[in-house]
């Protein structure tokens, strides 16, 4: 080992700050909080006993994104995601910024997420997915090309799909503004 710390270490320093990330994932994905646990500390421990195999210079976020996918997709909760999330049960799943100063601009505010989630939920997992490693994770397609398996040429198509396809759903709601 070239700077003398234990593969464990190196491991849980990039590893840490994805958490939160890994887990809210994992939320979208299973649908369930004590599923979506479960699936990242398997997903973790499935990338610690492979993190030799990791090529060190590479985007480890997009590596155990994969992992934790992969993980869902051979899972028998994987083949259960048609059960319905309460999204008010994870209100941290989807954070939006405190822009709101006035009672009634919070309001608004709220509508309009309890709006997107809705919209969120209303996809199929595909494109709901593509939505949330761009736009929520903030992965570049060839991250996500690569978590999904998938051409890049994909990752955009299902994109602009997914976005036309919130716009849709959310311009009734917003008054033309999504």
């Amino acid at each position: 080992m070239p700077s003398g710390r234990s593969t464990a270490d190196r491991f849980q320093d990039l590893a840490a700050p994805l958490f939160a990330s890994l887990y809210n994932h994992a939320c979208w994905l299973v649908r369930d909080a004590a599923d979506a646990e479960d699936l990242v500390q398997e997903s973790l421990t499935k990338a610690f006993r492979a993190f030799d195999a990791f090529e060190p210079g590479t985007n480890f976020k997009a590596w155990i994104f994969r992992i934790l996918r992969n993980t869902f997709l051979t899972s028998r909760t994987g083949l259960e995601i048609s059960r319905t999330v309460f999204l008010d049960d994870h209100p941290d799943s989807f954070e939006v910024a405190d822009t709101a100063s006035t009672p009634e601009a919070i309001v608004i505010q709220s509508a309009g997420l309890a709006a997107l989630r809705q919209a969120l939920e209303s996809l199929p997992p595909h494109l709901r997915e593509v939505v949330l490693l761009c736009d929520l994770e903030e992965l570049k397609y060839r991250e996500i090309s690569t978590i999904l398996n998938v051409p890049i040429g994909t990752v955009m198509s299902r994109l602009a799909r997914a976005r036309q396809a919130l716009r849709q759903i959310l311009e009734p709601t917003l008054g033309g503004e999504a």
